[in-house]
């Protein structure tokens, strides 16, 4: 991939350095910086080293984003670096926050929100006829176990769950703006949307990101009831940092342009970044929702030449539904990201999931790093010759099937892949087209 782009168009720190021992320095060092900030270290120091940690949190994260592709191709990875990025210039804890940043949080909170909601409006016609949560908490790409609880609702209860929906991405959004009172309680019904999100389903860090832009909010008199706040007595904003956050508000309004155009156009594009610090970003959800839930299975055989007779055992995942008898997992805000990758790669044939291949054959090769990333290795001792993959039809159990240990039960509707061996040439030829081997 690095031979392939550009720096400016990847900017990445990989460009230096793109060995596996280096992702893993880069990340242990993002892990270490945040417990700085999380713990407030970083505010022991002052402001220049509470920029330090910051800006170096933002940095290495894009430098992932940046060169990870379709693992990393997620709405909320955007999200987290654009509020990490104002998170650099909000200050040390010997300081005010500035004015300005807290409204440009307030512009992204808004964006996310309201993003969301005229995608639904414009996408998929049971968000207008208010049936989609019907199908959503089954059909959703990672369940936990109450989405199974919500998914038993009366269709009225799905329906004002619509209704609610609809209100807190297209009213509340308007609301985020306001003083005092009122852009306390816009900020309010966000996190309470989130809660809600959070309870019923597992979507990464997306929530929890909205959560912290929703705090920007509250009107300091009110939050103080809420939380032990003090704001710091310090001298007004002036000299370079003054300069920096006029110049940083002028770079945010000219970078707004086109994702506000985008919100207006009826051909709206969600989760896309129109610059590659992702500085600016579109957001959206959900804009359609799946009315059937399919399911890719993996297994694999040792037999040399595979039969309707063979004995074929089940690769299991970290998350998303495969045993029947499993209990949906409760993940968020970690995120699988082969197991959501898995949950789009279902709704079409593996050509236009070229990673699916390649999945495959470090499979059937045995590499460890990659059976990492399951759950369940049937295969413990050497990998298998073939592996196939079989589609099938998910659906949540009724009560009665619940009591007796079944979450799901499920039909088949076909294969999704044919058996495959890295003996077949075929298959390798496939492989090396695509520059995998």
């Amino acid at each position: 991939f690095m031979k392939r782009a550009k720096f400016w168009e990847t900017p990445s720190l990989f460009w230096f350095n793109s060995s596996d021992s280096f992702l893993a320095l880069i990340a242990w060092a993002g892990v270490l910086l945040s417990i700085a900030a999380v713990t407030g270290i970083s505010d022991r120091f002052g402001m220049g080293f509470s920029v330090t940690v910051w800006g170096l949190l933002w940095f290495f994260y894009l430098s992932f984003v940046n060169v990870g592709q379709v693992f990393y191709s997620f709405g909320w990875e955007t999200l987290l670096l654009e509020t990490g990025f104002l998170a650099i210039f909000l200050g040390s804890s010997n300081t005010s926050p500035p004015q300005i940043i807290l409204w440009l949080l307030r512009w992204v909170l808004f964006r996310v929100l309201f993003g969301a909601g005229l995608i639904k409006l414009r996408g998929d016609p049971c968000w207008r006829d208010l049936t989609c949560l019907m199908y959503h908490y089954e059909t959703q790409p990672l369940p936990n176990p109450l989405s199974w609880h919500f998914h038993q609702f009366a269709p009225f209860v799905h329906k004002g769950g619509v209704l609610f929906t609809h209100f807190v991405e297209l009213i509340v959004p308007w609301g985020v703006f306001a003083p005092g009172l009122i852009g306390s309680v816009a900020g309010a019904f966000s996190i309470l949307f989130q809660v809600v999100l959070i309870l019923s389903g597992n979507l990464s860090w997306l929530n929890y990101v909205t959560i912290v832009l929703s705090v920007a909010c509250f009107d300091d008199r009110i939050l103080s009831r809420l939380i032990p706040i003090e704001v710091p007595v310090t001298e007004p904003i002036a000299g370079i940092r003054q300069g920096i956050l006029i110049a940083l508000t002028i770079l945010v309004l000219v970078l707004s342009v086109q994702p506000t155009i985008n919100l207006l156009s009826s051909r709206q594009i969600m989760n896309t970044s129109f610059e590659p610090l992702h500085l600016v970003n579109k957001y959206g959800a959900f804009g359609s929702v799946t009315r059937v839930r399919r399911e890719i299975i993996v297994e694999g055989t040792n037999d040399s030449f595979p039969t309707e007779s063979s004995q074929w055992r089940e690769y299991g995942f970290n998350a998303k539904p495969g045993d029947l008898k499993r209990r949906p997992p409760v993940v968020s805000p970690y995120h699988y990201r082969l197991d959501w990758l898995m949950w789009f790669a279902a709704m079409s044939d593996y050509y236009y999931h070229p990673w699916f291949l390649n999945f495959v054959a470090k499979l059937l090769a045995g590499d460890q790093e990659t059976l990492k990333l399951l759950a369940k290795n049937p295969f413990p001792d050497a990998p298998p010759k073939y592996i196939r993959a079989e589609l099938y039809e998910y659906h949540f159990s009724g009560p009665q099937e619940k009591k007796r240990g079944n979450w799901w039960w499920r039909i088949p509707v076909g294969e999704y892949l044919p058996p495959l061996s890295l003996e077949d040439p075929r298959f390798r030829e496939t492989l090396r087209e695509q520059g995998w081997l």
